[in-house]
């Protein structure tokens, strides 16, 4: 029994001795953070007293701070100019066009060179976007061939040509072979002086030998209608060429910048004209679809006007560059393909539109 009074008396003391450890760190601490405090007021104080000191003897004005600003945002604006510059310089020296560098300095607008002169488009969401990724756009190093692949890095493109008599005599059967899907064959065109309408020479010939070889085919038809009335007369002429033949991709207006009897045309009677013409086709039941460029799409006609209906959009830069739908992508005017002498315009569509 005395034996565990005891050893009662030894926790008790235990406890008692851990409780006034406790305290006594407790309270170092205390001292401690008191001084450190104590210490970091006088600081500041010898600080403030500094400052005060100093601004006694160099008293600044609100027109001292203002310059002071000013002076501030000039030196980084010359920085900024600076660093432009240079950078203008490195891409210019190594080989980007101006145009392409304007497009990476300005990404919220679309740039149109047009009578010497650049008109900056701002881009809308008024107008429906295409869903392309960019980066899905591959060009190959060695032919410089561009495709659209998915996610996984597969092909989902359809590589395409447009031919008219400038590429002569063709060898469909070698262009099959060549991986060609698609063709473009120009119908004709309206004469730029005379407004006369004119057959492809080599119309009859492209046409059936591509048909023949397993190509989709598709026409176009360059025009210089300056009414609506003359659009009209270029679709009847376009129906009546085709009519013999399976047409299973779009029928093409083609509408480029040519001095000609168009010239002075404004975007309200181009676009007048582009209407008549697509409505005529597709009232006799072929796809329809306009061919242009930047200046095409955003100059010579009301953007707005021609938003429901399909584009080929020609552009002979990487990457991409038209943000709003179209469904083929013109890429090159330089390109090579087994069984055409010289050099062919290359394509591909995005969408499958074969009917």
């Amino acid at each position: 029994m005395a034996n565990g009074k005891r050893k009662s008396s030894l926790y008790s003391n235990i406890i008692f001795s851990l409780i006034a450890l406790t305290s006594l760190s407790i309270a170092i601490v205390c001292l401690l953070l008191n001084h450190s405090i104590r210490e970091d007021l006088e600081s500041a104080n010898e600080t403030n007293q500094m400052l005060s000191d100093y601004a006694d003897a160099h008293p600044f004005t609100q027109a001292d701070i203002d310059n002071a600003v000013t002076e501030a945002k000039n030196e980084f604006a010359v920085h900024e100019k600076d660093a432009l510059l240079d950078e203008m310089k490195d891409r210019l020296s190594s080989g980007d066009s101006a145009y392409a560098l304007f497009r990476d300095i300005f990404p919220d607008d679309l740039i149109v060179y047009v009578n010497n002169g650049y008109i900056f488009y701002p881009i809308t969401d008024e107008l429906k976007h295409n869903d392309y990724i960019s980066e899905n756009f591959v060009k190959d190093e060695n032919t410089d061939e561009i495709s659209y692949v998915d996610d996984n890095g597969n092909v989902i493109s359809v590589k395409g040509i447009d031919v008219s008599k400038h590429n002569g005599d063709i060898d469909w059967a070698k262009v099959k072979n060549d991986g060609i899907e698609f063709a473009f064959i120009r119908v004709g065109y309206r004469g730029s002086s005379n407004g006369g309408l004119v057959l492809d020479e080599y119309f009859k010939q492209n046409i059936e030998g591509a048909i023949e070889n397993g190509i989709d085919v598709g026409v176009y038809f360059f025009t210089q209608a300056i009414n609506e009335e003359e659009a009209i007369e270029e679709a009847d002429f376009v129906l009546d060429a085709i009519e013999p033949y399976k047409i299973t991709y779009p029928v093409v207006w083609d509408i480029e910048t040519l001095d000609g009897r168009t010239n002075d045309l404004d975007a309200k009677t181009r676009t007048d004209a582009a209407v008549a013409f697509l409505e005529r086709v597709k009232g006799a039941g072929y796809d329809t679809m306009l061919y242009g460029n930047l200046m095409s799409m955003l100059y010579l006609l009301e953007t707005p006007r021609i938003e429901e209906y399909d584009k080929w959009f020609a552009y002979y830069h990487y990457p991409d560059y038209y943000p709003y739908e179209y469904s083929i992508w013109q890429y090159s005017s330089k390109g090579e393909v087994d069984g055409i002498e010289g050099e062919v315009d290359l394509n591909i569509s995005m969408k499958s539109i074969v009917k």
